[in-house]
């Protein structure tokens, strides 16, 4: 069973875990479709290869406007993330971040195993891909010889908090993670600089308001410019050389978190035999089933005659696929379309008095 609550899982358990439904894609729909599978008695753990969720809302624009949210005239991404997350709450869904599903394969019994690229795995009856475009894939920056150093002493992403204490660390970037990061690093780091090409953020203001803070505290040092030079050997950064406008100069460092954005690519589902159609995937609309028995296909990842990458055609999509997906997991259980405006039983699992 999952946790009490709507809370990440960081474990990573020898024995499989046992459930449902596995949603790939914590993004709006995929949390969306952990409230219309609930509905049917079918329980969800969630995997996103980000380190929170939301998806693309979230982590791109989380502070931008969204306008065409049925009900909703305007409403941010992360405001939207949160409304999902508490709509999902009485489901208690498990939220496994920082990992990607690797493989996936259907056992003996028709149920599939799925094994993310930390070594978890997942017995489901269902799977339900609500991964976007795919996988979100940290863009690296043209600095010359930066492979040398990725995955020793260059990140893309954080994955423990303590694997950089005590360290010198140098973040590269304006944006959310960027400025997040800075935030949630600082009080383990031996040093930390923020280096941006301006002085102007594209991050949540409150965040930005308190990074100033540590700058006029002397808890951290932001320095304007962009790299130029990344010096080391062996794999292991030194310090980076960077252009700014009173000239170059110099940030010792032994490790460099660059945020630069994020791009789009399929990952391991293109391996999957899902008879993909230019890297999207095509299903049967009245119940957004793959070409593969078992998996669902919802939100932008998928594809078929009039498809509209919107959310809210999304939400509709996890509202069919929940449908089919309960007749699939217990075939032999009566079906009986209920409102949730006036079932009670729809009210009991809510928490509805």
């Amino acid at each position: 069973m999952g946790p009490s609550e709507t809370s990440p899982v960081s474990s990573n358990p020898v024995e499989p875990i046992e459930t449902d439904a596995v949603i790939i894609g914590a993004g709006p729909v995929g949390l969306f479709a952990v409230f219309e599978l609930g509905l049917v008695d079918i329980e969800a753990h969630v995997i996103d290869i980000l380190d929170k969720p939301g998806g693309q809302c979230a982590e791109l624009y989380p502070e931008k406007p969204i306008y065409d949210i049925p009900g909703l005239p305007i409403i941010s991404g992360q405001d939207l993330t949160d409304r999902l997350l508490e709509q999902a709450k009485p489901f208690s869904p498990a939220l496994h971040f920082n990992q990607r599903v690797d493989q996936l394969d259907r056992l003996d019994d028709g149920r599939f195993r799925l094994t993310s690229d930390i070594g978890t795995q997942f017995i489901a009856k269902v799977v339900v891909i609500a991964a976007g475009g795919g996988s979100f894939t940290p863009k690296r920056p043209p600095w010359a010889g930066i492979e040398d150093y990725e995955g020793t002493s260059v990140f893309y992403s954080v994955r423990r908090i303590e694997d950089f204490a005590g360290r010198d660390i140098l973040i590269v970037g304006g944006g959310d993670s960027a400025i997040d990061w800075v935030l949630n690093l600082q009080p383990v780091a031996k040093s930390l600089t923020l280096l941006h090409r301006r002085d102007k953020f594209r991050a949540a203001p409150d965040s930005v308001n308190k990074m100033h803070g540590l700058v006029d505290d002397g808890k951290i040092m932001f320095k304007l410019g962009q790299i130029a030079e990344l010096k080391g050997e062996g794999g292991q950064l030194q310090s980076a050389v960077a252009r700014g406008p009173d000239g170059e100069f110099q940030i010792d460092c032994d490790v460099m978190l660059p945020f630069f954005g994020l791009t789009m690519k399929l990952g391991p589902v293109a391996d999957w035999g899902l008879n993909l159609h230019e890297n999207l995937i095509p299903v049967d609309t009245s119940n957004f089933k793959t070409s593969e028995t078992g998996i669902y296909a919802i939100g932008d990842i998928n594809t078929y005659p009039g498809k509209l990458k919107l959310i809210l055609s999304g939400f509709h999509e996890a509202a069919l696929m929940a449908n089919h997906a309960q007749q699939y997991i217990y075939p032999d259980k009566r079906y009986v379309f209920q409102y949730t405006t006036t079932s009670s039983s729809l009210h009991k699992k809510l928490g509805v008095k």
